[in-house]
């Protein structure tokens, strides 16, 4: 099931330039925000989802602080 979120332009003009060409916008804007934790969710999976889920997102998370800091040198 999918849901409509109402957003301003501005924003949706802000996911859409930090979205990843493989991405579909839902996995933009978790990975913006950041989310889920595997911590909030561990009491619903099985511990080895929740580990594979969390070696996950630190993956994911090596490159995004990289990608952020050549972004921010930029416009330094």
């Amino acid at each position: 099931m999918s849901k409509s979120v109402r957003v301003s332009e501005t924003f949706h003009e802000f996911v859409k330039a930090h979205k990843r060409e493989e991405e579909t916008m839902e996995e933009t804007l978790r990975r913006l925000i950041g989310g889920p934790n595997p911590e909030d969710v561990a009491g619903i999976l099985s511990s080895e989802t929740a580990e594979k889920m969390r070696d996950r997102l630190e993956t994911k998370r090596e490159p995004d602080v990289d990608a952020k800091r050549e972004l921010r040198e930029r416009f330094e």
